[in-house]
C-alpha cells in the first residue's frame, strides 16, 4: 500500500512525501526547508524525487534536498533542459518500480509541454501536479486549451475510486468560480459547504476523488475543445 503524506508550502502549493516498502519519494518540492524538517523529524531518508513539470514551486527545493541526502530525480525527459538534473527521465507510457508498487508516467500537456501525472493504478492514486485541481484545471501557459481538453481524456479510463493529489490549494476559488457558471448546480452547491468548512478551519481540501471530480468539474465534464476554452478564458478572468 502506498502511504501519503500532504506537506503544505509556500503560499498555497503542496508537496508529497510517499512511501512503499523500503522506498520514500518527495514529490514537487518547491520550498526544501519543511520537507527537510518533516523528514528529519520522522527519521526517514529518501529516495528520489518526482517532479511532475519544471516550474520553480514544484522544482525549486531539488537542489537543497540533493545536496543532503543521497537522491535521484525523476523527472519528465522533455523537461531536462529547464529543471537541470534528471538522473531518470519518464517519457509518457514509461512504468516506474517504487518499493512495493509501481506507477505510469502519463504525459499531460497543456500548463507545461512535458507535464507528467504519476498514476499509481494498482493503488488507484494519481498525482496530477498542476493538470487536474479539485474542481479545475492548470492555466495553459505552454500550450492551449485544446492540449489541456486532450490531456483530460487520457486520464478518462482511470475508474471512479481514484484519489487524486494535486499540487495547489485551489478548490474554493475554483469552486466559487463554477457557481458563477452554474449556481443552480445542486451537486456543486452541496460540494461547496464542505470545502468552504475545510477552508475555515485552515484544512486542505485535497485529496479529492475522481468520481466527485467527474460529477463537480466543470472542465471535466466539457464535451468539446471549445466548451473547454470558453471554460478557460472565464476562468482566467475570474
Amino acid at each position: 500500500m502506498l502511504n501519503v503524506t500532504l506537506l503544505p508550502i509556500l503560499s498555497d502549493n503542496y508537496a508529497y512525501i510517499i512511501q512503499s516498502g523500503d522506498k520514500t519519494a518527495i514529490i514537487d518540492p518547491g520550498e526544501a526547508d519543511p520537507i527537510i524538517q518533516y523528514l528529519d523529524q520522522n527519521n526517514i531518508t529518501p529516495d528520489y524525487i518526482f517532479n511532475t513539470h519544471h516550474h520553480w514551486d514544484h522544482t525549486d527545493g531539488n537542489k537543497t534536498i540533493c545536496e543532503k541526502f543521497n537522491v535521484k530525480i525523476v523527472a519528465p525527459a522533455s523537461e531536462k533542459s529547464k529543471i537541470g538534473r534528471i538522473d531518470i527521465e519518464l517519457k509518457d507510457g514509461d512504468l516506474f518500480e517504487f518499493g512495493d508498487t509501481s506507477f505510469k508516467a502519463i504525459e499531460t500537456k497543456g500548463h507545461t509541454q512535458g507535464h507528467l501525472c504519476l498514476s499509481f493504478e494498482k493503488d488507484k492514486i494519481l498525482f496530477s501536479g498542476d493538470m487536474v485541481f479539485a474542481m479545475g484545471c492548470g492555466r495553459p501557459f505552454e500550450g492551449n486549451a485544446e492540449d489541456l481538453f486532450n490531456s483530460f481524456k487520457k486520464l478518462s479510463h482511470l475508474s471512479n475510486e481514484t484519489i487524486i493529489y494535486c499540487g495547489h490549494e485551489y478548490t474554493q476559488t475554483n469552486g466559487n468560480f463554477s457557481l458563477s457558471i452554474a449556481p443552480d448546480d445542486e451537486a456543486i452547491k452541496n460540494r461547496m459547504i464542505d470545502v468552504d468548512a475545510l477552508r475555515a478551519n485552515d484544512k486542505p481540501t485535497i485529496p479529492t476523488k475522481m468520481k466527485l471530480e467527474r460529477e463537480t468539474n466543470l472542465f471535466m465534464r466539457a464535451k468539446s475543445v471549445e466548451d473547454f476554452q470558453t471554460l478557460r478564458d472565464k476562468r482566467n478572468k475570474f
